[in-house]
């Protein structure tokens, strides 16, 4: 990653603090609209200018040791064209965090955008001015969206103004802001067998000073281009009690009121899973004029089942036609091989003919059933096993099922007429 205008000694990418806390510095880009026609369908492009997030007084493991973090040291002379944010995160906890700390050593990725970010429903022009960070880690179940308020800074003849913002700097060269509110979430995705539970992981932390206000949840649903709202409740954080749900499409889902006050836990709780609750979930927390949100992807995966038309498959002297059933699973890729095993083999080799496979049959759940047919010639040795493959993204590996050729046995009919003929005439000479 690089750091825009800042010193760092090896791969760490902080600075120590005192009392089990450090300085996390993030390289973003400070994310605006811009006015030219470059975007698609004549709108705006969007402008995206190298910036710095100071993360200061991150909670730190215990067993975390201090000492192999590198000390930040802030710009010697102080730059108005840098976009460098210094954020105090001591009054609120990002949890978590201690992921950003060495994800630069653990070659992870930090996505990091800063934009501005206009109070809901106000007016006026805000004084403080506010912005929103978004933060994920590759590779890490880490997401988070905070709300920084700028902090006022006392002004003198010397004091330089932000080229691009128009905001007074900090003697550093740093735009001070604390971090008020933030949205964040451990999963970014999710895969749930058909008609299993799944806990879909939102939350919230706000400065003290909101501690009084009304909070709103909202949960909806995305997929193919269509939206629908899941659950939403309202609450107030002094009063659990205080609460009012109201649901969507989607019955069987729920929320607890009581981890919403008292942990700022806003997950949500499906039930029974169908395919049609597959999509793209957003939680978004309202609290007073500030809201966030997150995005979570819920995959539904049903593995197939498996089955043979036949176990033995006797061949005389005509072909004979095995059949492979895949029903049931979700999504729709799925995949048929056939293969044998001859007696003299160790390994199974692809079958040469791979037969027809029929069209995709969906059923009333959204599940999907396949079929393939293979003709077997009565050339085919007996003890070879006829092997059908199924891969799906549901399984692990794939699933196989197999049929044993056997040899026809000689031809009786002769033998049971001839049975038959002198049974007649024994009983024929006994009754006479």
């Amino acid at each position: 990653m690089m750091i825009v205008g800042i010193i760092l000694f090896g791969c760490f990418m902080s600075c120590v603090c005192a009392d089990g806390a450090a300085d996390v510095v993030l390289s973003c880009a400070f994310v605006e609209e811009g006015t030219g026609l470059g975007g698609i369908g004549g709108r705006a492009a969007f402008v995206r200018t190298p910036a710095t997030l100071v993360l200061r007084d991150v909670a730190v493991a215990s067993d975390e040791s201090l000492e192999t973090l590198t000390p930040f040291a802030p710009p010697s002379i102080p730059d108005p064209d840098l976009l460098l944010f210094e954020a105090k995160v001591s009054s609120i906890e990002i949890p978590n965090a201690e992921v950003l700390l060495h994800a630069d050593c653990n070659e992870q990725e930090v996505m990091c955008e800063i934009s501005s970010y206009s109070l809901q429903g106000s007016q006026e022009s805000s004084d403080p001015t506010y912005f929103m960070v978004s933060l994920s880690v590759d590779g890490v179940e880490f997401n988070a969206a905070l709300i920084l308020q700028t902090l006022s800074v006392e002004k003198d003849p010397s004091t330089l103004v932000q080229n691009k913002l128009y905001l007074p700097l900090s003697k550093s060269g740093t735009l001070l802001t604390d971090v008020i509110f933030l949205v964040f979430s451990h999963i970014k995705s999710v895969s749930v067998p058909l008609r299993g539970d799944v806990l879909l992981n939102c939350g919230f932390r706000q400065h003290d000073t909101a501690l009084s206000q009304e909070v709103g949840i909202e949960w909806r649903l995305q997929h193919r281009g269509k939206g629908r709202k899941v659950l939403e409740m309202k609450t107030r954080l002094d009063d659990a009690e205080q609460f009012t749900v109201v649901h969507g499409e989607r019955r069987a889902s729920s929320m607890d009121a009581s981890l919403v006050v008292g942990d700022g836990n806003a997950s949500l709780t499906l039930n029974k899973l169908k395919v049609l609750d597959e999509g793209t979930y957003i939680c978004t927390v309202s609290l007073g004029l500030f809201h966030a949100q997150q995005v979570i992807q819920l995959h539904i995966k049903q593995p197939p089942h498996v089955s043979l038309s036949e176990e033995k498959l006797i061949l005389k002297k005509s072909p004979k036609t095995l059949s492979c059933h895949s029903s049931k699973y979700y999504p729709l890729d799925a995949q048929m091989d056939w293969l044998f095993l001859a007696p003299t083999d160790t390994e199974p080799s692809v079958y040469p003919d791979q037969g027809s496979l029929t069209s995709h049959r969906q059923h009333g759940d959204g599940t999907y059933s396949l079929s393939s047919h293979l003709t077997v010639p009565p050339s085919v040795s007996a003890g070879t096993k006829i092997i059908c493959r199924v891969s799906h993204p549901a399984q692990d590996a794939p699933l196989s099922v197999s049929a044993v050729v056997e040899t026809a046995q000689p031809d009786s009919y002769w033998w049971v007429l001839g049975f038959l003929i002198i049974t007649v005439l024994f009983f024929h000479q006994v009754m006479r």
